[in-house]
């Protein structure tokens, strides 16, 4: 096997998969990327036996073939060649040579035959999705979702498509993100999947905020997301996730509009005092004023008060600073909506005027 291939391109295509190569892998070909030549074409495959990820990228291909190349020294090796660089590659033996100019580099390769693929996932329906609304959806949300939880569909992203429009949904028991969008989707019927986390992460990563839309194929175990250039493979979670709509508070009486910058920058401060292990910090609710401070077992104290309104009863509670900090980091909107039952029962936020995305935390006892 023979081609030629310019550098930028290469490094593209290198940079949008290599992601998914674990460091530490079972099996030793996994740390390798598949190439395949064909008719001016290449096809750089890498898995991680959960998610895969294709690129396809133009290229002068002099004999045809497929072999296994090192992913992060071949990484390495196009990243530091100057611009504009010609990378003539070459198989023979069990090993590749790698020539550019002056540059001549020779790795060993493992055969393609090893290297495990995702041929087919036995489609049953394929959508079209802007990729700027997915995105979206999909920034909104992951921060919520659970990490090595006994619970395993919680290690994931729930994914939704209703036919009027597609929802995203991250829990780790503790917190609750939910992203809608009314984009229609035509599907023959609604649909939920479970994305691992390994897959949501890559598949953020590969999405932009283009308006043209992404190819989304459901099968049976599998999604696919085909882009122009990358195509997108990931194993589904195997489960049910929970009814979230039972999680979402109902009939909260107490509403508080505060100022984003405000509140976030109040709880950044008052954090650096909380319990390192819990991050909790308190919540004091009176008048048109928010009361929000922190202790720590040294028995230091940190207090900062905000403006809001609010007309309601005074009310106290406890809430994780890390997950309100998430929520707020994730708003675009200048003031925020709290709604709030008592001291024991989750508070629902999002942004003013903005309903189709919501958080729900539960409350800490301080």
């Amino acid at each position: 096997m023979r081609f030629e291939v310019r550098r930028e391109p290469l490094l593209t295509a290198l940079q949008a998969i290599v992601g998914v190569v674990e460091r530490r892998q079972t099996l030793s070909v996994l740390g390798n990327i598949r190439v395949e030549a064909r008719a001016q074409q290449l096809q750089l495959t890498a898995t991680d036996l959960e998610v895969e990820l294709v690129a396809y990228l133009d290229a002068e291909t002099q004999t045809e073939g497929a072999t296994t190349l090192p992913a992060r020294k071949w990484l390495d090796i196009c990243r530091n060649l100057p611009e504009e660089a010609v990378l003539q590659v070459t198989f023979e033996q069990g090993r590749a040579t790698l020539r550019s100019a002056n540059s001549r580099f020779s790795l060993a390769t493992l055969p393609a035959e090893e290297f495990p693929e995702v041929e087919s996932i036995g489609a049953t329906e394929s959508v079209a999705i802007p990729r700027r609304e997915l995105r979206r959806l999909i920034e909104l949300t992951h921060f919520s979702m659970a990490q090595h939880d006994v619970r395993y569909y919680l290690n994931g992203l729930l994914l939704e498509l209703t036919g009027s429009g597609a929802r995203a949904v991250a829990t780790d028991g503790h917190r609750l993100a939910l992203a809608e969008s009314d984009t229609p989707i035509a599907v023959s019927q609604p649909r939920q999947v479970i994305v691992p986390r390994k897959g949501v992460q890559e598949l953020m990563r590969l999405l932009d905020d283009a308006e043209e839309p992404a190819q989304v194929e459901f099968g049976d175990n599998h999604i696919r997301v085909s882009l122009e250039t990358v195509r997108f493979t990931s194993k589904l979670i195997d489960g049910t996730f929970p009814d979230y709509n039972r999680v979402i508070p109902q009939g909260g009486d107490k509403h508080i509009l505060v100022d984003r910058q405000a509140l976030r920058q109040a709880i950044t401060r008052v954090a650096i005092l909380s319990n390192e292990k819990y991050r909790g910090v308190r919540f004091g609710v009176e008048g048109d004023t928010l009361r929000v401070g922190s202790q720590n077992p040294e028995q230091e104290e940190a207090e900062e008060e905000v403006g809001i309104e609010y007309g309601g009863e005074a009310v106290e509670l406890g809430f994780n600073a890390n997950y309100m900090l998430d929520a707020l980091n994730a708003m675009d909107t200048e003031r925020v909506h709290i709604t709030l039952t008592d001291a024991s029962s989750s508070g629902l936020f999002h942004g003013e005027g903005v309903e189709n995305v919501r958080y729900v935390i539960m409350p800490m006892r301080l």
